[in-house]
């Protein structure tokens, strides 16, 4: 039985118990004097229903991870299992054959092996699905009844309710911090192996980048990574911002200050829709538009060697689409300025001009820098467009006009090849991927500063 279902169930459950309990919470305030109960019957309600999902929804989770392999032990444990493969991609097959024909989403096998397995696979789904079924009921029923049973007058099922939610909220907050802990035991786990194949001096301070997969001996002179960095600083932290910084702080001062309130009704709406733009069209506009345009402008002025992938054409398309990030930071930041300050300014006679120069924009600086850093941090993580307008050659240059390459994109083609994962060309893309995190983690760290600094002098 599907987890859907299931989860369905234990929702049917909840139901009924929380109705029981309801029910239940209203005949002790008609038979207590006075008809004053610890708690109002909704939590009395909501203290059953949550002793019912919790429960139920913890062992729909686990089961959903267990059963598969429950089922597929079950099917080797029977005789038509016997002469299956011990190990490989074709005893993988076989299996997968069967079971895709037991679950209804295949109408044949193609190997003859595999049809002696679907009626045990057939026997350990249902199997499966009935265990599950009635463990669901049972727990949920258990779950409930025990909860039903503590109902009284005087239980003070409120302070209960609120503590388990508050510990739900408590356990959501963490996914985010536990994400970011898995994320970097991941990376710092591979990245070392790959150290110990690479010197760290090497990898992080070389300047030729030419990892080759199908090599069977390390060569630590190919893995230099400073052509990779600079390429990503080059295209994202530099040309990118450029061309987003300015267009995005004066979009925003224009908006909170010029605009009409139709026009800013309209043109709004209409700047953030760039940010929903998938990047793949970013990156197609990019290859199609602006990379001939950018070599064809700078042939037209005697520049020969313009290349048709360059920096250039990724950097301004990439700071085009991040413009909308510190638009709207900077829009918001500077709407958030108490008006006051602005008449205090005009009142003192400066103009308008001189009151968003002197007041505005450094009282909304904070919001400005945050933007600004989560804009950077946009920009060092693309992909498509590096893919589709500035190649993947892994130079080590200053001309825009040559093709270039980032880490984000060397990530993507070390770990899309055929290399083994125990190889150093493989395992480089955690590498990089480490440096990444670390980079992005130090843009974060500089922004709190910034900001924490600037909104203790203006607050």
């Amino acid at each position: 039985m599907s987890p859907t279902i299931l989860l369905l169930l234990a929702l049917g459950l909840g139901l009924a118990g929380w109705l029981a309990a309801r029910a239940r919470a209203y005949s002790f305030k008609r038979e207590v004097a006075g008809g004053r109960l610890a708690a109002l019957p909704s939590y009395h309600a909501w203290y059953v229903a949550l002793w019912v999902l919790i429960p139920t929804v913890l062992f729909v989770a686990v089961w959903s991870f267990i059963a598969p392999q429950l089922v597929t032990s079950s099917v080797l444990a029977s005789p038509a299992a016997a002469n299956l493969p011990e190990f490989g991609f074709l005893r993988s097959t076989i299996l997968n054959e069967a079971a895709a024909v037991a679950k209804g989403d295949a109408a044949g096998v193609f190997n003859d092996q595999a049809q002696a397995l679907i009626e045990p696979y057939r026997e350990a789904i249902g199997q499966s699905r009935m265990i599950g079924l009635i463990a669901t009921m049972v727990i949920g029923f258990m779950g409930g009844a025990w909860a039903f049973l503590r109902i009284k007058p005087d239980f003070a099922a409120r302070t209960r309710v609120e503590r388990t939610v508050m510990a739900i909220l408590l356990l959501a907050s963490l996914v985010a911090i536990l994400t970011t802990l898995g994320i970097l035991v991941s990376l710092t786990f591979e990245t070392v192996r790959f150290f110990g194949m690479v010197s760290p001096v090497d990898f992080l301070f070389g300047t030729f980048w030419g990892p080759d997969p199908m090599s069977t001996t390390t060569d630590p002179t190919r893995y230099g990574a400073i052509p990779l960095f600079w390429g990503t600083i080059f295209i994202g932290a530099i040309i990118a911002m450029i061309v987003a910084i300015p267009l995005g702080l004066m979009s925003a001062i224009y908006l909170t200050q010029y605009a009409n309130p139709k026009w800013r009704a309209w043109l709004k709406p209409a700047l953030e829709i760039l940010a929903g733009v998938p990047t793949v069209v970013y990156g197609y506009f990019a290859a199609l538009t602006v990379a001939p345009f950018v070599r064809d402008l700078a042939q037209s002025v005697g520049i020969a060697n313009a290349s048709s992938e360059s920096a250039l054409a990724a950097g301004v398309v990439m700071g085009v689409m991040i413009i909308p990030f510190v638009s709207s930071m900077a829009d918001d930041s500077i709407a958030a300025v108490p008006q006051a300050m602005r008449d205090g300014s005009l009142a003192m006679g400066a103009t308008t001009s001189e009151t968003i120069k002197r007041v505005l924009v450094p009282a909304a600086l904070p919001g400005i820098v945050a933007g600004i850093m989560l804009a950077i941090s946009r920009a060092i993580g693309e992909t498509m467009i590096v893919v589709m307008a500035a190649g993947a050659a892994a130079n080590l240059t200053a001309n825009p006009l040559e093709a270039m390459t980032t880490v984000t994109f060397q990530i993507v083609a070390m770990l899309t090849g055929e290399g083994s994962f125990d190889h150093p060309a493989t395992l480089s893309a955690f590498a990089l991927g480490f440096v990444l995190f670390l980079v992005t983690l130090g843009l974060n760290f500089i922004a709190l500063r910034v900001v924490k600094r600037f909104r203790e002098a203006y607050e």
